[in-house]
């Protein structure tokens, strides 16, 4: 899909759509526990469903109805379950440690970028514990039942490795040990995890070098749980907020552990107003000026927050975002592209971007079948002063598939849906 954006201001209230982080962890923890769980779910999305479909095959009960999502746990059939993970690779790292913990046998595939992006830490951890892999990269089929004892695992790769072990070890019938050879970097994406996990009475103990999680747990459904507001899209909309008039989005929950939720002291930062109320995040426009921002903690918010800093006085750093080169695509190179060919002043770092405030002049980008880069091409087009076209704008569908929706209910002027 190919659409054509014309410049515009985005003003008034928009929902958050539920955050795709906790409804991944969600329902894999009702698919483990022992009972169904019903979690009120809004909406989906590619990433969701992908996550929904290897739950189904693994013996899980997936039941959507009325924004109900009921979840009815895994039971394990003889067969060898053949888990699809599409583009997702939160599906892929969460479910390929839980999936060896049910099954002696599973078999794994994806699309797109998912095959080429890193596993391979995570594979030999779950090597050292019996369960060993027929290829070094998707697609492959495991073999071994996932034990407990001592892993360890680099804390500044992936947390998806981290939360994929935080789930499926407490079904082991040993006690395991977690070490983490590297500070841990998107401390708060593993913060979701606990959460999740404390929900359904899972216990996880920290340690100095990472957790212990006691085996021979029982997932214990709470009946019924709401998924979090997704902070990491209300983001876009926040930020128009910075750059536009006065935006606000309801349904955030200001502790969520989310660590995307830093983009209002980001913005703030920056130099706009905001507000956080219990029924809405405001912001609204003010005088910005660059700054430097330490991404390391949140890495997707740097696609939107570099279009801010395009829209800013003076020059913004951001560092510590050389994981965004293993995402759905090189977001360093691909964001650098994206404001380049829209007029922007920026330079591409090794583990950051600088982004010096100049005016945007519109012309046509490439998502690079990258949802975020499609959402943030979008927020720049409220900037420019021609229109923007964004090929492959269908990639959004992998987050947020009522994203245009949603953007022209807010006054934006979207052409080729």
């Amino acid at each position: 899909m190919q659409v054509t954006i014309s410049p515009a201001t985005l003003s008034g209230i928009v929902p958050a759509i539920p955050s795709k982080s906790d409804a991944h962890r969600l329902a894999i923890c009702a698919a483990l526990a022992d009972r169904p769980t019903e979690l009120e779910l809004p909406s989906s999305s590619a990433d969701i469903d992908a996550t929904l479909r290897c739950l189904e095959a693994l013996g899980a009960g997936i039941r959507f109805s009325d924004g109900i999502l009921t979840v009815t746990p895994v039971f394990p059939a003889g067969a060898t379950p053949l888990l699809d993970c599409g583009e997702s690779g939160s599906t892929f790292r969460f479910l390929l440690p839980v999936a060896a913990a049910l099954y002696s046998r599973t078999r794994f595939e994806g699309h797109g970028r998912l095959p080429d992006r890193p596993i391979g830490e995570l594979m030999h951890a779950m090597d050292s514990q019996g369960v060993s892999f027929s290829a070094p990269r998707l697609p492959f089929e495991t073999s071994g039942l996932l034990h407990g004892g001592a892993y360890s695992l680099p804390g500044d790769v992936s947390s998806q490795y981290i939360t994929g072990l935080l789930m499926a070890l407490p079904r082991a019938v040993e006690d395991s040990v977690l070490s983490l050879t590297s500070p841990l970097q998107s401390r708060g994406y593993v913060d979701i995890t606990l959460s999740a996990l404390r929900r359904f009475g899972i216990a996880v103990e920290d340690t100095e070098q990472g957790y212990r999680i006691p085996g021979g747990q029982t997932f214990r459904s709470p009946g019924r749980l709401k998924v979090d507001g997704d902070w990491s899209n209300a983001a876009v909309f926040l930020a128009a907020g910075a750059i536009g008039e006065t935006v606000s989005v309801s349904g955030l929950n200001s502790d969520s552990p989310q660590g995307d939720r830093a983009i209002t002291e980001i913005l703030a930062r920056f130099g706009a107003k905001v507000s956080v109320s219990e029924k809405a995040v405001t912001v609204s426009p003010g005088p910005l000026r660059g700054c430097t921002v330490d991404m390391s903690g949140v890495p997707d918010l740097l696609p939107v927050l570099a279009v801010v800093a395009a829209c800013a006085e003076g020059e913004t750093r951001f560092t510590g975002a050389e994981r965004l080169r293993l995402k759905e695509s090189d977001r360093l190179t691909a964001v650098c592209a994206l404001l380049q060919a829209l007029g922007g002043d920026v330079q591409e770092l090794p583990d950051g971007l600088i982004v010096r405030g100049t005016p945007l002049s519109g012309g046509t980008v490439d998502s690079f079948h990258d949802h975020r880069m499609v959402m943030s091409a979008a927020l720049a087009a409220l900037r420019c002063t021609g229109p923007v076209t964004i090929l492959d704008a269908g990639a959004v569908e992998k987050s947020y598939p009522a994203f245009f929706r949603d953007y022209t209910a807010l006054g934006g002027n979207v052409y080729g849906i």
